[in-house]
């Protein structure tokens, strides 16, 4: 009788401990606001476990909710202009995961793309998230946190369109000629400088370039390099999370394959960014490192050693 007395405080501790550390639950909101379908794709980290699907299709206006569990981490995005082959091969033009299949089953986005990434639950308790285009960018992306709290709790993204006004050197096209993406510098160049490797391995060496600023202006608080912790890094508290790709009509490029049929938007959510993106110099665009052992690099921030930590603890996927 005196363990059961016991065990009733032990468990009302380790109940209010759960709900103190953040173990519940995080709701992810992925919604399409581009004229076209598009293919989202999910990677979990290597220690995350894995969520009820890894990739699915997205009409024009629709929307689709996942749940994932206390600390996980990994990647989302889009893919683009996908098809499927008379042997059932499932391919895309940008985002492919290299699956063959709907689902990416364990595979990342080939680059170029535009990346939604995550780490629930870290470091102090906190989400960590950013919006990055250090692989490239494929189209526009927004994350906004809801029901959150902290400091730094705001939303994210880049809005703008970059395909059109991408510079010939980092430009994907499709077959008809449309601007589809825009390549990073490190893809494109697979340089040291631009790819934060080799020499350049460290934050006092691999500094912006000329693509990742470019990239930078238009989306200031976009990850636009590998160490471009600084302003591309966000953290909340106990939030879900709304992503929403072509955030406004005046940023989605056609991309339709003739595959796409209007869907019906479940989500009755307005999302409002505070983010304010002031001179966005869109006459080219660029970006750094695509090329990375761990999908996030591995990030410092000086003069920080707990947000180091946490940004360690949110690339660390691989």
């Amino acid at each position: 009788m005196a363990q059961l007395t016991l065990s009733i405080p032990l468990f009302s501790m380790f109940f209010a401990y759960s709900l103190i550390s953040g173990v519940v639950s995080t709701t992810f909101t992925i919604t399409n606001k581009c004229d076209y379908t598009v293919w989202p794709g999910i990677l979990s980290n290597a220690d995350a476990p894995a969520l009820s699907t890894t990739g699915f299709a997205l009409q024009k206006g629709e929307t689709k909710t996942i749940t994932a569990p206390a600390s996980w981490g990994g990647r989302m995005w889009a893919r683009t202009l996908c098809t499927q082959d008379s042997t059932g091969k499932f391919s895309c033009l940008t985002g492919d995961c290299g699956s063959g299949k709907l689902e990416c089953s364990g595979s990342g986005a080939a680059p170029p793309a535009t990346l939604a990434e995550f780490k629930l639950d870290g470091y102090g308790g906190m989400d960590y998230f950013d919006v990055s285009l250090v692989d490239g960018y494929n189209l526009p992306l927004l994350v906004v946190p809801q029901g959150g709290s902290g400091q730094n709790c705001s939303s994210t993204g880049c809005v703008v369109d970059l395909n059109g006004s991408c510079p010939s050197e980092l430009k994907v096209t499709s077959s008809a000629g449309d601007s589809v993406a825009c390549k990073s510098a490190c893809e494109a160049f697979r340089q040291p400088q631009y790819c934060c490797n080799g020499a350049y391995g460290t934050p006092d060496t691999c500094k912006p370039s000329s693509y990742s600023e470019i990239f930078k202006n238009a989306c200031p608080h976009a990850y636009s390099y590998a160490y471009d912790d600084k302003t591309s890094t966000f953290t909340c508290m106990s939030a879900d999370y709304l992503i929403t790709f072509c955030p406004t009509p005046s940023t989605s490029q056609k991309a339709s394959q003739g595959q796409n049929t209007d869907g019906t938007n479940t989500n009755t959510n307005t999302i409002n960014s505070p983010m304010v993106y002031e001179g966005a110099a869109l006459d080219q665009s660029g970006a750094t490192p695509s090329t990375r052992s761990n999908v996030f690099g591995s990030h410092a921030i000086a003069g920080m050693v707990t947000i180091t930590v946490a940004i360690w603890q949110l690339r660390h996927l691989l």
